[in-house]
């Protein structure tokens, strides 16, 4: 056993079981108080910090200042690593929620933080398109923003995937900007379809809001354009690291 691997699974495993028990009690305990599951997300900010200070993952943030404080936005990012949730929920300081497969929600404090602070659960066989829409609809009023991976599962070997046109029609319906996210580096903390995880740094970039207009039933070739544009202004520095290794 390397000793990553002895550190992965002796003391950081059981580090991150503990933060999510401690701090996902915390959270569903601030859910009976009402309110949109903002301190919940505090705990969710809190829990990521912890995972990347015990991992020894250190990131890099540029291009905040592009984006205006409170304000609701569809973050979209690249997928390299499970370890790219803690560092944008770590690293954004924005509301954020996602849209997760319905089986999260089974499971203990994180399926229970899912289902109760704001995310939304999806039965992927057969999403309720009017529900998803309405959530989305919310989001502004509730002072939330949404984070989506159009890629749909990790890349292994650093490139980006093709988008998926599908994982943009929230901000198209709804109108409310996309801001494109380029995560570096994530996959060399922890590799796709592997169990050791090692100290790095992460670099985040955060590129210009893209304005669009609202359209409540967007063709397949438009969402499949804004998906193509998107994916290339992410897709630059990260291909460029990829390709340099």
């Amino acid at each position: 056993m390397s000793f990553h691997l002895f550190r992965t699974v002796f003391w950081l495993i059981p580090a991150i079981t503990v933060y999510t028990i401690v701090l996902g009690t915390m959270s569903l305990a601030s859910t009976a108080l009402g309110g949109h599951g903002h301190f919940a997300h505090t705990c969710a900010r809190w829990w990521s910090w912890l995972i990347l200070a015990t991992t020894g993952v250190r990131v890099r943030v540029e291009g905040l200042e592009h984006l205006t404080p409170g304000a609701t936005y569809v973050f979209v990012a690249n997928h390299q690593s499970i370890y790219d949730i803690p560092v944008l929920f770590g690293s954004l300081p924005f509301q954020l929620r996602i849209i997760a497969k319905e089986s999260l929600g089974r499971f203990p404090f994180l399926g229970w933080h899912l289902s109760r602070t704001g995310h939304m659960l999806v039965d992927r066989k057969r999403p309720d398109r009017a529900g998803i829409f309405a959530w989305a609809t919310s989001l502004p009023s509730r002072g939330l923003s949404l984070i989506v991976f159009p890629e749909g599962t990790r890349s292994r070997d650093g490139h980006v995937a093709t988008f998926k046109g599908g994982s943009f029609v929230p901000a198209v319906q709804t109108g409310i900007p996309i801001v494109p996210l380029s995560v570096i580096g994530s996959r060399h903390v922890m590799t796709k379809g592997e169990l050791t995880t090692r100290p790095g740094d992460v670099r985040l970039i955060v590129h210009p809001p893209i304005v669009t207009a609202a359209v409540l039933e967007p063709t397949p070739d438009d969402l499949r354009a804004l998906a193509a544009r998107v994916r290339e202004i992410v897709r630059v520095e990260v291909d460029a690291e990829a390709d340099a290794r």
